[in-house]
């Protein structure tokens, strides 16, 4: 394989109806930039699905795609890509992936860079090297990154996105019916009461249906100790996302103190930040979401968790499908997969702008057969996407 001779970054906005996690509550709006504020959490949300991608070209032409989180700001990621990251890319073997990564992240580790849009432009680059690899190997990715461990990735539904209890309740039914048997809700939506949401869920599907809550970082330890101890009758597996990031030693205390397991790291773009939570040896399950990760530190994040005998449930957030291919591709072959989030609102649209097989059904992910990630953007893809030079 050649060198690297070009980087290409691409803003994918894709409209939608709703807005992301569910219809505006009380007292929201959205701003002139195109942004909504979540009163559950405070957090910007925008109103289309939007992600960055890249297209890395060798000298010889192979091409390989990318992909990264990108609902806020887009053009600030890719601004670090083409200013910062490119240049020290363009010349250097894909093959070395991995050592490429590290070398990347070092250029600002001094400037405090350890996370958000510059580890979220490295995880685009990171994808789109292996894919490059994989696709000179003439393989699917997986084969390069381990032992295929399982044909498909169980997952469960993510997200019941109507106004009212009573409408997420006919939502969840209609997914029960069809076979699912794990959901997900996000309580910054839950806006009549997320222990009374999960009530009316566990009453409405039955004992046999697992049931999770997303609390998108709310709260602070003695909040979330005590909302936990009030859903102890909806008999959760897991409450996702209690404390705010920045609290590690509250993450660490309430994986002890809650009566309920606690899944954490969708927002953990490294093993460094990882490795301060996981070592606390309290949280039953960690969430990489490749979108922040990219391949090699999913990797590692997924292995850091394997020996400390926590399960892994990948996160999966709004993007083009491409940042997907390579979660399934990485689960695929880790140790302590549980299962992998479907965002059914926004995978259906992804794999409808790739040439892919890429598919979920009957409660799992079939995995993309062809060479590389197994997905590549198709005329509809470019049909909502600028390039950012």
């Amino acid at each position: 394989m050649s060198v690297v001779s070009k980087v290409e970054t691409f803003i994918l906005t894709v409209p939608r109806t709703t807005p992301y996690l569910g219809p505006l509550g009380a007292g929201e709006r959205v701003n002139a930039r195109g942004y909504l504020v979540r009163r559950g959490n405070g957090t910007l949300y925008p109103t289309v699905d939007r992600s960055v991608l890249v297209r890395v070209t060798t000298a010889d032409g192979a091409v390989g795609w990318g992909e990264t989180y990108g609902i806020c700001a887009p053009r600030a990621t890719c601004e670090i890509i083409n200013d910062l990251l490119a240049p020290e890319l363009v010349g250097r073997d894909p093959q070395d992936v991995e050592t490429i990564w590290d070398d990347l992240y070092g250029l600002m580790r001094v400037r405090g860079c350890g996370s958000g849009f510059h580890t979220d432009a490295l995880a685009a680059l990171d994808i789109a090297l292996w894919d490059l690899r994989a696709r000179a190997a003439g393989q699917p990715l997986w084969a390069l990154l381990g032992t295929r461990q399982r044909d498909s990735i169980a997952g469960y539904v993510s997200g019941l996105p109507a106004a009212t209890v009573d409408e997420k309740v006919a939502m969840a039914r209609t997914f029960a019916a069809q076979g699912h048997d794990a959901f997900k809700v996000h309580a910054v939506v839950s806006h009549d009461g997320i222990a009374e949401e999960m009530a009316a869920l566990r009453a409405a599907l039955g004992e046999q249906v697992q049931l999770m809550v997303d609390l998108h970082w709310k709260f602070d330890h003695a909040q979330a100790l005590a909302l936990a101890h009030e859903l102890l009758p909806s008999r959760l597996t897991f409450i996702e996302a209690p404390l705010k990031p920045e609290d590690v030693a509250g993450l660490i205390a309430l994986g002890a103190d809650s009566p309920i397991p606690v899944a954490a790291g969708e927002e953990w773009p490294t093993d460094y930040v990882a490795r301060l939570r996981l070592d606390g040896g309290t949280l039953a399950y960690v969430q990489p979401e490749m979108g922040h990760t990219g391949i090699t530190q999913f990797l590692r994040i997924a292995r850091l968790a394997a020996r400390r005998g926590v399960q892994v449930a990948p996160h999966a957030t709004i993007g083009g499908g491409i940042f997907m291919a390579a979660s399934l591709h990485a689960s695929a072959v880790i140790d302590g997969l549980w299962r992998h989030e479907w965002q059914h609102s926004i995978f259906s649209r992804s794999v409808e702008m790739l040439d892919t097989d890429m598919a979920y059904a009957h409660d799992g992910y079939r995995l993309p057969s062809g060479p590389g990630l197994g997905a590549v953007p198709n005329a509809r893809f470019w049909d909502h996407t600028e390039a950012v030079a």
